[in-house]
């Protein structure tokens, strides 16, 4: 069925369920079956719909993954049970003295355990009524927790309705789980932060806590969360004609069970038929974990039998019939040799610890970052001190303490510079920011890492062209924008050393390459637009033409676009304002690379008549409803503005106008009556008010 002539809600119906299913083979189960590219128009469409019916809109939908208002507080909840915590054991012998306990409370019963990593996150309780989500709580004192459902929402990995297994879902469902963070997603966000010059996080674990604990759950959305499962509170199967059937009995059955509904459960998870399985499953862990993909920091033990967990109940403050068997910290002693400061792509100064070279987890460390000026001086450090670093996954090491009392008065504190090391114009603190920044469009250093990124395959992955290269030709004088590097000929780089005739064609050839094949997602990318990542540069390439079209935009009109605050819509607006930054765009737009954005999203028709047209109301349209007119632009393949600007194609003036005309007559923006309208979406429209340079002639638009 064509979804222009399917019932709106059975086709919001329809695409939840689609979008639910395929964030389910993406974020749990690692296996995809449809593109990037067709998830997101799904989710588009979706967005679309509950835009034009404001009467299909759900609190569980996808499209509230990304965020809402934020948030005045936090109102407390009641757990409907306790979250307890767990008591510790910070050795095998201490499982053991454990196990002999709770074998003398349970006389002649063989103890089985259930055992998951102990993952390193904040605990959340999510709560599901008839399979639908309904609530978050932060574990809190443990009676009494947070209510962040608005930002659980937005968790990825979360499903806002259970998958039914053979028609079972509990009327009443209470997963208690971790929010956490892949270790590489936590150093990916790190390094963004400390490039925008914001906090930057001390593990995963306060990454995940902060995140979830944000007032504003756009930035919630922003951030790489997974639920991972370990557990229930209350459970209610409600009147079923299968009785106590579906009661779970044991933690095994609770964690398939969990897992069959659609939730994440954490990995390398394990049930041991006797205690000393669990010791061997602790030590295997223990070699395992800084390959493993979470940070974990030690192994809960849980007996098995549900049953049996009732007998033996509870302390005042922990489960009897579980245990935390803790691992022990890498941690090492070495001693602070400087602190030098090392000048990002965005000119953040970042202080590095330079080491004594210690091993420490099978790793010889002698670097580690201190992130800002008041990290060192929250922490005390002093030049010359000996420290205590730690290293728990991290491939840069944390410098946790000084020794203070191992200090003899020869060390020395740390005076941040007050101007840049490579260029020496006076650094900056911005309001509001951690990070010193240089502020000097030339410093040679924020260039060459600026050309770096370029071509990086966060920007446009040019093959074979390295940090090394890069470096040569910058030294060289070859290059000095990355607008230069299509310029090069091979001619121009057989002087360099180590530079043969093939290299050198090999790389002018791979440049050309980058350049002909370059998206406008990924050249927005590549700019290093402050604030801006690949995810915002595709909602940028999907709602602008070029970047002469994204140069003019306002800052209101950036706001509107999906995941965009009036911060980053900033950032974009002084890029684009800066004299420098013309210069190299004008330079793209006369050497390439000059790509072509897919304004109006993804799966448009080129052919249909508004294919890659913005379209803006204002008045009423006679004999026509304004979700109706949006349906014609959209089913024509344009799109739908909200405020005018010069990035508007047609102005569709009705009755009674609003404050647009007058800004769009301002602009010099082509305005249209409703007749015109209507020919236009039929591919009816005179040649010459639909021909734009570039792009040719608009054709008509056939079913």
């Amino acid at each position: 069925m064509k979804k222009f002539d399917q019932n709106p809600k059975d086709r919001a119906a329809e695409l939840r369920s689609l979008l639910n299913y395929h964030n389910h083979r993406y974020y749990v189960l690692d296996a995809p079956e449809i593109s990037d590219a067709e998830f997101d128009t799904y989710f588009r469409e979706l967005q679309e719909l509950e835009a034009r019916y404001p009467e299909l809109r759900d609190l569980n939908s996808p499209t509230m993954r990304v965020g809402g208002e934020p948030a005045a507080g936090f109102t407390q909840h009641e757990h409907s049970l306790p979250m307890y915590s767990l008591e510790n054991a910070m050795s095998l012998d201490e499982w053991r003295a454990f196990v002999k306990r709770t074998q003398k409370l349970l006389p002649g019963k063989d103890l089985e355990f259930w055992t998951d990593p102990k993952l390193d996150g904040l605990a959340v309780e999510v709560i599901y009524e008839h399979g639908r989500f309904v609530r978050a709580l932060t574990r809190g004192d443990g009676v009494t927790g947070e209510d962040v459902t608005t930002n659980m929402r937005t968790v990825r990995n979360l499903l806002p309705t259970l998958l039914e297994t053979k028609g079972r879902v509990p009327a009443l469902l209470e997963v208690r789980g971790e929010v956490v963070m892949r270790k590489e997603d936590f150093h990916a966000l790190n390094r963004k932060q400390e490039e925008e010059g914001l906090k930057v996080f001390a593990n995963p674990r306060n990454a995940s806590a902060g995140s979830v604990r944000q007032l504003d759950s756009k930035i919630t959305a922003s951030r790489p969360l997974r639920f991972m499962a370990y557990g229930t509170g209350q459970v209610d199967w409600g009147r079923t004609d299968w009785g106590e059937a579906s009661a779970w009995r044991t933690q095994e059955e609770i964690m398939n069970g969990l897992g069959n509904l659609g939730f994440e459960i954490p990995p390398h998870v394990r049930l041991c038929r006797a205690p000393q399985e669990v010791s061997e499953n602790f030590e295997r862990l223990e070699k395992m974990r800084d390959t493993l993909e979470f940070e974990i920091d030690g192994l809960v033990a849980k007996v098995n039998d549900l049953g049996l967990q009732d007998l033996l109940g509870f302390t005042a403050r922990a489960p009897r019939w579980a245990l935390a068997l803790k691992f022990p910290a890498h941690q090492a002693e070495t001693k602070l040799l400087d602190i030098q400061v090392q000048i990002g792509r965005t000119g953040v100064l970042t202080p590095v610890a330079i080491l004594s070279p210690v091993s420490l987890a099978g790793v010889t460390v002698s670097r580690a970052t201190l992130h800002n000026e008041d990290e060192i001086r929250a922490k005390g450090l002093r030049v010359g001190d000996a420290v205590v670093i730690q290293r728990a996954g991290d491939v840069i090491p944390e410098v946790v303490r000084p020794l203070k009392e191992k200090r003899t008065g020869a060390e020395k504190e740390f005076v941040f510079p007050d101007v840049c090391p490579s260029c020496q114009s006076p650094v900056a603190r911005l309001s509001g920011e951690a990070a010193w920044r240089c502020l000097n469009l030339s410093c040679p250093t924020v260039l060459l890492k600026g050309i770096i990124h370029f071509v990086s395959k966060a920007g446009l992955d040019v093959r074979g062209l390295g940090k090394k290269i890069i470096e040569r030709f910058v030294a060289q004088g070859l290059v000095k924008s990355p607008a230069d590097l299509f310029s090069l000929r091979a001619d121009d780089l057989l002087p360099l050393e180590r530079m043969g005739p093939k290299l050198a064609e090999n790389i002018v050839g791979a440049i050309s390459h980058a350049g002909k094949n370059a998206s406008l997602e990924k050249l927005i990318s590549a700019l290093g637009i402050r604030h801006v990542g690949e995810q915002t540069a595709k909602i940028l390439a999907e709602n602008y033409r070029d970047l002469d079209a994204l140069s003019l935009a306002k800052e209101e009109e950036l706001s509107d676009l999906p995941d965009i605050g009036p911060e980053v819509a900033g950032s974009i607006r002084a890029f684009f304002q800066n004299p420098e930054n013309k210069r190299l765009i004008g330079a793209f737009k006369d050497k390439g690379p000059w790509p072509k954005g897919r304004v109006g999203g993804p799966g448009k028709d080129k052919k249909l008549p508004l294919a890659g047209k913005r379209v803006l109301f204002t008045g009423s349209l006679p004999g026509l409803s304004r979700g109706n007119a949006e349906k014609m632009v959209e089913s024509a393949g344009g799109s739908v503005a909200k405020t005018a600007s010069r990035n508007v194609d047609f102005v569709v003036v009705g009755e009674e106008p609003g404050s647009k005309l007058a800004k769009a007559q301002a602009l010099g923006l082509k305005i249209i009556g409703l007749d015109e309208f209507r020919a236009l979406c039929q591919g009816k429209g005179k040649r010459t008010e639909v021909r734009e340079e570039g792009l040719g002639v608009l054709r008509p638009y056939t079913k």
